[in-house]
């Protein structure tokens, strides 16, 4: 074969040949330029791999890891706190296999919003899409409410809605600017989280073997009354939504697919490294805090409405530096506005796929010359505003309360993505398509699927069974099931005005948008770390954030 027949091939991450032929490229282009004065801006595909491994794993780390972990190893032992920890994590890896799969053959805009609208039923595409942008639009408050509860450890006097205003502030700025520049600012905040983790683990484990100075703790805190399941079972399955919030947002992978260079290479690739690296991070840190801490320590975070520091914190604490306690609640700060710009840019984009689907006003279809949804970023923003709340009652109401909406929208929007998986499989078998087609298969199909909407229906519809018990208050069982509520009368709402019917196996789309129809943008978005060499300590420094990240 030529050398200019070889450069005319792209292959996919299982050996899928892509046509790569320059006089594809040349026809494309040639269409395009007669329409070139009519095109409207669209979204950029600036994101790199290393921006979206990065991005996927610094947007799950904040609030849930670095504030709630507290309030599930109070609630349930050190013990009950791992087990819950470790199932969520297991459906997160089966969740993150199947959403990898459809993303990465199909990288477009809205991801499993449009996935379950062209493979399952328009109305289920439209509440998970509505649904998920409530999710993150409000998980944006919570770390704005985080925030404001960081600084007042530091400044009592200050309103706390002034830390918000000004945290806000800067997630707009962040925003309204080109995907590029927001993947190389997430890139860096996220290296600091996955380093302060690392520094964490590994001055636990000091503290715990008492090379600090202290007492050897080992394994004592596992061995109070009660042992490490003082709670039992109601234990473990109470912490389960708290464990849910905490990994809220590992599927935001497949929202940058539609903004990503080769995402037929980068989503496998963020999919298979990310989900280890969140379970190593998590698990570890659950592990290190409940050796460390007893789970009666008045401190750890309850939901009784104060809010005490950061079970991190106290760890430095136990290590004897007091000075370190400061830094890490300044590098929590900057963690927590980071998964807050995690969520304006995954609910953005939301916004924008259903804006684009006709289900959301078509203001929010406006792209600026920087290839940011404009409007779409601003409202979601202004939903940030509900972390004003914490201005007028204690921030660890509001903080407990708002804690309770996304994680259980976060455990519909998982189960949605495995039933639409299921029936992206269905659609490949009716028609004839063979696997080998795809840039990345699942494994354990239909397995982990199954796993996903049984344990997540389990926990979804059992998660406020406490609001049962007497003395039964109205409130609360709303508050509980408020996000169920909301995906009933979204669905069935849909249902009704639209009438949609169920996409039929037979009739599936799985041309429009694939990596094969955007094949063009895929070589003009080639990444540049590709193409250029970088110089010698920068490839120092990015083998060691692979290795450490």
């Amino acid at each position: 074969m030529k050398e200019s027949e070889k450069t005319s091939v792209e292959q996919t991450a299982d050996g899928t040949a892509i046509d790569m032929n320059e006089s594809f490229y040349s026809a494309a282009i040639s269409v395009n330029s007669s329409h070139n004065t009519q095109e409207m801006p669209r979204l950029q595909r600036g994101l790199k791999a290393r921006h979206i491994q990065m991005i996927s794993l610094g947007g799950t780390i904040g609030t849930g890891l670095f504030m709630a972990s507290g309030k599930a190893i109070s609630g349930a032992g050190p013990g009950g706190a791992l087990v819950s920890y470790g199932i969520v994590g297991i459906l997160i890896f089966c969740v993150m296999m199947s959403l990898g799969e459809m993303a990465a053959y199909l990288p477009v805009s809205g991801s499993f919003a449009h996935f379950a609208k062209r493979f399952v039923d328009p109305s289920l595409g439209f509440m998970l899409g509505w649904i998920y942008w409530v999710n993150w639009s409000i998980g944006v408050a919570v770390e704005l409410t985080g925030v404001a509860m960081i600084m007042e450890y530091w400044v009592k006097s200050i309103p706390s809605v002034v830390w918000s205003i000004i945290c806000l502030f800067l997630l707009v700025l962040i925003n309204v600017f080109s995907v590029k520049g927001y993947g190389e600012i997430e890139y860096w905040i996220s290296f600091v989280k996955v380093l302060t983790i690392i520094v964490f683990i590994i001055v636990g484990i000091c503290v715990n073997t008492g090379a600090t100075g202290g007492e050897h703790i080992g394994v004592s805190n596992f061995h109070l009354a009660g042992g490490a399941f003082p709670f039992g079972f109601l234990g473990i399955f109470n912490v389960f939504i708290t464990a849910a919030f905490s990994f809220n947002g590992v599927e935001i992978v497949g929202i940058t697919a539609g903004e990503s260079q080769n995402p037929h290479k980068t989503v496998p690739a963020a999919v298979k490294q990310v989900f280890f690296r969140i379970v190593l991070f998590y698990i570890l840190s659950i592990l290190i805090i409940g050796l460390n801490i007893p789970y009666t320590d008045p401190d750890l975070l309850k939901g009784s409405g104060n809010v005490a520091v950061s079970p991190f914190t106290l760890v430095f604490k136990k290590a004897g530096a007091s000075w370190a306690a400061d830094l890490m609640n300044a590098i929590i700060l900057i963690t927590m506005i980071s998964a807050g710009n995690s969520g304006v840019y995954s609910s953005s984009r939301t916004l924008l796929a259903l804006a684009e689907d006709g289900t959301a006003p078509r203001v929010f279809k406006r792209i600026n010359r920087w290839g940011i949804p404009i409007w779409s970023v601003l409202t979601t923003c202004a939903v940030g505003c509900l972390a004003f709340l914490t201005s007028l009652q204690s921030s660890g109401v509001v903080f407990n309360w708002l804690t309770a909406l996304p994680s259980v929208a976060g455990l519909i929007v998982w189960v949605t993505i495995s039933v639409t998986h299921i029936r992206f499989r269905m659609g490949l078998k009716a028609q004839g398509r063979s696997l080998t087609s795809l840039p990345y298969v699942a494994p354990f199909f239909p397995f982990g699927d199954l796993f996903v909407i049984v344990v997540g229906c389990i926990v979804i519809a059992g998660q406020g069974y406490q609001t049962f018990l007497p003395p039964i208050k109205a409130e609360n069982c709303v508050a509980a099931y408020i996000s169920v509520m909301f995906a009933i009368v979204l669905y069935f709402g849909h249902k009704i005005v639209k009438r949609p019917s169920f996409i039929k196996a037979s009739e599936m789309d799985f041309e429009t948008g694939t990596v094969k129809d955007q094949v063009l943008e895929i070589k003009e978005g080639i990444d540049e770390e590709e193409e250029i060499r970088p110089p010698l300590w920068k490839r120092i420094l990015n083998r060691m954030i692979h290795i450490f990240a």
